[in-house]
């Protein structure tokens, strides 16, 4: 049996994966990253990421080209690490030509970590779950 080169192996999956912190990093930065929720409707009202657009993933192919331009840096996510949505969201935009990493951990880690949210009546509660993060009394930024 033949094992992949570590070093390799961790720096292929880093092109293809991020995280929520990562991303809300980058956001709070203003590096231009274009963050896609690709769940139902009914899930992205219920909440999402702030500053997420929402294309369900089986109408990537038809939208991303009128919405998004191609040479984009996108970030797909979905619910959480027990979904694959945004997987298939990550092989549409690939199949499309664009630069697309899939955000780990999904809406569930974004929210966990207190990261801001929106439903579809507007902003949600932050919340800080110490099991998933280091929470300090000033994790309210």
């Amino acid at each position: 049996m033949t094992h992949p080169d570590p070093l390799s192996y961790f720096e292929h999956k880093l092109r293809h994966e991020t995280d929520p912190s990562d991303v809300y990093a980058a956001q709070r930065a203003g590096e231009d990253v274009v963050l896609v929720d690709v769940r139902s409707e009914e899930a992205w009202n219920q909440g999402h990421a702030r500053g997420a657009l929402h294309i369900p993933y089986r109408e990537i192919a038809a939208r991303a080209g009128a919405e998004i331009p191609r040479d984009a840096n996108v970030v797909v996510y979905c619910w959480s690490p027990g979904c694959n949505a945004g997987a298939k969201g990550a092989v549409e935009f690939a199949r499309l030509g664009y630069a697309v990493r899939e955000m780990i951990g999904g809406y569930e880690y974004w929210a966990r970590e207190g990261y801001p949210v929106e439903g579809a009546e507007g902003p949600l509660p932050r919340t800080f779950d110490p099991l998933v993060m280091v929470v300090r009394p000033s994790a309210s930024t």
